[in-house]
Formats: C-alpha cells, structure tokens, sequence
C-alpha cells in the first residue's frame, strides 16, 4: 500500500466522517479560485486546471452558486483576501519524505503551522527540492470496473493509452488507478469514459517513484496520524507522501 495512491482507501477504511474532513468545500473553492486567477479564465475548456477543479466540484455536490463565486473571485470580479499557491516539503516519522501543495491567504502563518506540525510528529520542514524528486508529476484518473474480469479490463486501458495501472478493491467494488503524462489527463478521461467505464475522480498527483517502507505497527500510526492531520488542514489541498504499509 503505498502513500498517495491508496490513502483515499485507508480513509474509507477509518470510516467516512474522516474522509469529509479530507475534502471541505473551503478547499475546493480556494482550488477554482487559484485555477482561474493563475488561468486568466472562467472557461474549463480552454483552462485545463479550472476543468479539474470543477470535476471535484461536481463529485464533491458543491453547490453551484459557491462554484461560480469562486470563479469569480479568481478573475477579480469579486472582492476578497488574497490567495497564493504554497508548497512545502518535509520528512516525517520513519523518515517519510512529503511534498505538500496548498492555498493560502498568509503565507506566514502557513508555514509556520506546517513546521510546527513537523517538528511534533519527529520530522523536519526542509527546503526546496528536497523530496520533490522522489516523486512523479502524473495524472491519475480513478475508474470503477464494468464488472469483466480484471486482466482484460486492464488491457484495455493499457491500450487506451495507459502508462500504469493499480487495481484495487473499494466497498467491495472493482476499481483501478489509471495513471497517465500529466498533459494527458483530459484527453485520456475522455477516451475512458468513451469506452462506457465510468470515472470517479481525475486529477494532477505526485506519485512516488522512491519508497520507505513501514514495518513497525507504532511508526505506521503516527504515519497515518500525521498525514491525515496535514489533510484536515483548510489551508492544504494535496498531500503526498512515499510510505508503503504492508
């Protein structure tokens, strides 16, 4: 099981008040709001990242009108506090590395909190660069399977033109990880959505291509812990770690 890839599912597994913490719609909303400031328009098709972001949007059942005024806010039609993207990276307990993105409206206060945040969990805020080439830029788009069997509905993806695949198992359902060249998330949902799969969630990630493996049951918990405490910050959207748990 290994960090970003499969943390929706331990969260589904720690049950779904922990998950709605993970997804607030503050999140979603400073999400379009960056999107269509650093896109320069309210147009999903001709700004893939505000595309992304209203895809979360919809699968979240956030209300339209927050939608739009998020949009708004982004191409300045609105008054408001001033959003910046930030990233950080850092190692964590079991010497986990992370590379963290967020939206804030005080950088300071931000980052401040996300060191402190470290340092208690045994780990250390580093600079930039420091973890990030532990990890892949890809776009992972999440697919429930039509009910065929798993090797072939594989194959197909493969020859849609997937790079990678992970399968696992949700509530009991057959799904798949489909990873693909971040350019390519948009164009490749639509040629598995043309091939009646049906998808759950598209989206930029980081992926780790460098591993820590964690053994010890302790360790593992404070992993989780810190991982889900970074996540239930407002002012973080994405967090990715390389942890594997067996």
């Amino acid at each position: 099981m290994s960090g970003h890839s499969k943390w929706s599912t331990i969260k589904r597994q720690k049950g779904a008040a922990d998950i709605k913490r993970g997804m607030t719609f503050t999140k979603i909303a400073n999400a379009i709001t960056i999107a269509a400031k650093l896109g320069g328009s309210g147009d999903p098709q001709s700004n893939p990242r505000l595309r992304v972001a209203l895809e979360t949007a919809r699968n979240a059942n956030m209300p339209k009108d927050n939608v739009q005024r998020a949009v708004d806010r982004g191409l300045g039609k609105l008054p408001g506090q001033r959003l910046e993207e930030v990233t950080y990276e850092g190692f964590g307990p079991g010497k986990v590395a992370y590379l963290i993105e967020g939206v804030t409206d005080n950088k300071l206060r931000t980052t401040q909190l996300i060191k402190n945040m470290f340092e208690k969990s045994g780990g250390s805020l580093a600079g930039q660069g420091a973890t990030a080439y532990m990890f892949d830029k890809v776009g992972e788009i999440k697919v429930k399977s039509k009910g065929g069997q798993r090797d072939e509905e594989e194959l197909v993806l493969i020859d849609l033109g997937a790079s990678d695949i992970e399968d696992f198992s949700e509530g009991g359902e057959q799904k798949y990880l489909v990873y693909v060249e971040s350019p390519e998330l948009f164009t490749m949902s639509n040629k598995i959505t043309q091939a009646d799969f049906e998808i759950e969630s598209s989206e930029i990630v980081f992926k780790p291509n460098i591993n820590v493996e964690i053994t010890d049951l302790e360790i593992a918990k404070k992993v989780l812990n810190f991982t889900e405490s970074l996540e239930e910050l407002d002012d973080i959207q994405k967090v990715f770690a390389n942890f594997e748990l067996e």
